[in-house]
């Protein structure tokens, strides 16, 4: 459990309105919402685990898994759908091996679709993280693919002691 977390989870009075809050904490401190995590809300609260999953897994907000490294998004608005944004989110379920909302099992990339970025003038185009990358084939998504793959390896590798 995160320090920031284990703040939330005192500093809070532990009444049911804290729940989101609480959630909101823990999902900020681990990228998604534990089930050690929902187990110390439930503790502190005193809602029962189901009634707290209940919550977590009706607002989109809430994850109950890690995100990779890079959330690609594809932007599915009109604009990028008319020049080929199916064709970029096939190129990336088969670059990456996973459906929209799933993250591969290195923990590099989770896939998601947006309705839209607002860089019509780009389209079509996909986000990862913060960069909005446009506009692509694609060849030039797979090329953005793997060079992003060996960037997150070399980040995600363990660092070895001085």
């Amino acid at each position: 459990m995160s320090d920031r977390f284990a703040e939330a989870l005192w500093t809070r009075k532990g009444e049911r309105g804290d729940l989101i809050p609480l959630l909101q904490a823990a999902q900020e401190a681990q990228g998604y919402v534990s089930e050690q995590a929902m187990e110390a809300i439930a503790e502190i609260t005193g809602i029962p685990l189901a009634e707290i999953y209940g919550v977590v897994t009706f607002y989109k907000g809430f994850r109950l898994t890690p995100r990779g490294h890079y959330v690609a998004r594809v932007c599915t608005g009109t604009a990028c759908h008319v020049n080929g944004a199916s064709e970029l989110e096939s190129t990336l379920i088969n670059e990456v091996g996973v459906e929209r909302g799933q993250t591969d099992a290195e923990g590099i990339f989770t896939l998601e679709a947006v309705n839209c970025v607002g860089c019509c003038s780009l389209a079509p185009v996909i986000m990862v993280n913060d960069e909005t990358h446009g506009p692509l084939t694609p060849r030039s998504l797979t090329q953005l693919l793997k060079r992003l793959r060996r960037e997150a390896k070399l980040a995600m590798a363990p660092k070895e002691a001085p």
